[in-house]
């Protein structure tokens, strides 16, 4: 870690941390990724691509602290909840430190990733609320800060567990429902502009998202993307029943509170056209969506 760099990525071997480090990198910018494991196949794909890792765990603030030495901007995610690594109160913990890290060692811009749910009153989840817990308190620091809260990713949705092996695509909205998502390459695109270009996105909390999906539409491009035909349904009532964790979520997509509330027109406006999810199946997400299709049935995946 003896190189100096312009930005420290947070979550750098995870989706969002990653995609982000390495727009950074493919826009010339130096990269500091926080790893725990250096020597995971992540993280050297990452220093293979020039960026730099700083080791440490999240859990040991004195590492965090080394990690920011020399930095001009951090972006801030963390694990949550329904991983199973961490509790809600660890996550919580974790982006303050992050914060009162930044502070400490006179960073000039930070960037906090959040959720399409935070900021929109308490959900009675936990993973949602920590995040507006976490933005509450970023906006209290003495640090020029972006907040920036992605919709649900259509990587989500290639998951195991969710049917498109079967043929049966099964998820949260009803069949003429809408809900917000965006291509994890749009959001480390966005994150790194707005890192870049700290003067114009200090003090804003920014919702970003590519498109408004509904279950009718993903069944036609599935369908389509596949070469035979995917049917669409929504999680089951009998499912919902006994599964706690996905009724609630469902009654939040249900309520609009995780449905999504980005302008998209003025995201694309700022930040250029969005990736359409037929452009992602034919793209970015063309292996993912074999791979899904091809995949030995599961369970479903959320928790």
């Amino acid at each position: 870690m003896s190189e100096p760099s312009e930005f420290l990525v947070f979550g750098a071997t995870g989706q969002q941390g990653g995609v982000i480090a390495r727009a950074l990198r493919a826009a010339g910018r130096e990269v500091r990724a926080f790893v725990r494991n250096p020597q995971s196949e992540k993280a050297k794909a990452l220093a293979a691509e020039g960026i730099t890792l700083a080791v440490g765990d999240l859990f040991d603030r004195a590492s965090i602290d080394r990690a920011m030495s020399g930095i001009r901007g951090v972006f801030s995610v963390q694990t949550s909840s329904p991983s199973g690594l961490v509790t809600d109160e660890q996550e919580v913990a974790q982006g303050k430190a992050i914060g009162d890290s930044a502070v400490a060692a006179g960073v000039a811009h930070l960037v906090y990733s959040s959720g399409g749910a935070a900021g929109k009153g308490p959900t009675g989840m936990g993973h949602f609320d920590s995040k507006s817990q976490i933005e509450e308190y970023i906006r209290s620091l003495p640090i020029a800060a972006t907040i920036t809260r992605p919709a649900s990713f259509m990587e989500m949705m290639m998951l195991p567990g969710m049917g498109l092996n079967t043929g049966v695509f099964t998820f949260f909205m009803q069949r003429g429902q809408s809900m917000q998502m965006i291509a994890l390459d749009d959001l480390g695109r966005i994150n790194a502009k707005i890192l870049c270009q700290p003067e114009r996105y200090a003090g804003q909390t920014l919702e970003l998202s590519g498109q408004h999906i509904t279950g009718e539409y993903l069944e036609e491009a599935f369908s389509r993307a596949a070469g035979r035909p995917i049917r669409y349904q929504r999680f089951s009532e009998e499912l919902l029943a006994g599964n706690d964790f996905l009724r609630r979520l469902t009654t939040l997509v249900d309520d609009g509170v995780v449905a999504g509330v980005a302008d998209i027109p003025a995201l694309e406006r700022e930040f250029g056209p969005m990736l359409k999810l037929n452009q992602w199946l034919s793209g970015p997400g063309k292996a993912l969506f074999e791979e899904a299709l091809k995949a030995p049935q599961a369970g479903i995946a959320l928790r």
